[in-house]
């Protein structure tokens, strides 16, 4: 089984490290998943995050931009109600301009990040609790295409530069909410199932099945997986180990920098902690490429996905760097 392979970088802070030396770290990866023949790769909005450097996916994406040439590069997304839908459509519009044919705009509606946190970015109280990604979604589709009804309030604006056109949209999710909207408006789906504590093929179903054609003339999924791949199951499980315990910090309220593989198997959770990352553990695919490649294709398989996004959230860049590239070896 041959299948299409991207990536996800969400720019890991480690302890010990730099946030120059983090940057720096992830345009080598682009440079390494380009090389291997990954389709795309995306950033992905975080905040108040201190092992991860992704607040602003696309200064990322300028970035890496000049030190790649063919890969696709976007956003994964953009937390839309943190944002205003016009910043939004000028923003990935310029991109577009400086690179054409190369970027993708994901979207989410989650905050990426903590509810005070959330309030500093929305700067109200009411914008935290009121459920308008609907509208928002709609807003930034009408600036994409122009086309914002004669009644709607903005109807006037124009999402400058108007002589290109807004990247494709693919709507993330977690849950079939986003699978439901993306089928409705014919946009592509991406289901983060390298975090999610439900599992994919429900969601993914439901938006093959409700698609109408739109933005897309026929259904195009992704599935992101978290997979850790070295030339040994112990290197793998070594490396695995770190976003394991990062997580636990996060769920638990103590979000820290990425540990290095030995304080994070010296860690000892706490029954809170167990319980927080047990489906986290469950869904990591760790291993050597002959370990990783059937459970990568059984996820494909179950849930139709016509992509794979690999999320590999590591310490150390170059062991990160080989388990793009083992997998990349692994799936053909």
């Amino acid at each position: 089984m041959s299948i299409p392979l991207s990536a996800l970088d969400l720019v890991p802070l480690a302890r010990g490290s730099t946030s120059h030396e983090s940057v720096k770290a992830s345009v080598e990866l682009a440079r390494t998943v380009e090389r291997c023949g990954y389709v795309r790769l995306w950033y992905a909005e975080h905040h108040n995050m201190p092992g991860i450097a992704t607040t602003t996916p696309e200064i990322l994406i300028t970035h890496v931009a000049l030190s790649t040439s063919r890969i696709r590069l976007g956003a994964g997304g953009v937390m839309l109600p943190n944002h205003s839908p016009l910043k939004v459509a000028e923003s990935y519009r310029l991109l577009e301009a400086m690179h054409p044919g190369r970027i993708d705009l994901g979207i989410g509606r989650a905050p990426g990040t903590d509810t005070l946190t959330a309030l500093a970015l929305r700067r109200s109280r009411q914008a935290l609790v009121v459920d308008d990604f609907r509208e928002q979604l709609g807003e930034l589709m009408g600036f994409g295409e122009g086309a914002l009804p004669a009644t709607h309030p903005f109807a006037s604006i124009r999402a400058m530069p108007d002589d290109v056109s807004l990247p494709p949209i693919w709507l993330l999710g977690s849950s079939s909410y986003s699978a439901k909207l993306a089928a409705e408006l014919g946009l592509g789906f991406a289901f983060a199932g390298h975090f999610s504590p439900d599992p994919p093929e429900e969601p993914m179903r439901i938006y093959r099945e409700r698609f109408q054609p739109g933005a897309l003339d026929r259904p195009y999924s992704i599935l992101a997986l978290s997979v850790f791949c070295a030339d040994t199951e112990l290197e793998a499980t070594r490396m695995a180990s770190s976003v394991l315990v990062s997580f636990a910090q996060l769920r638990a309220g103590r979000p820290g920098r990425l540990l290095s593989p030995d304080d994070a198997l010296a860690h000892g959770f706490t029954r809170e902690e167990e319980a927080a990352v047990a489906y986290y553990r469950r869904n990591q695919i760790v291993g050597t490429p002959d370990q990783v490649r059937p459970r990568i294709q059984a996820a494909a398989e179950s849930t139709a996905a016509d992509e794979i996004m690999v999320a590999t959230h590591a310490f150390d860049p170059a062991a990160r760097r080989r388990s793009y590239e083992l997998t990349a070896q692994a799936l053909g």
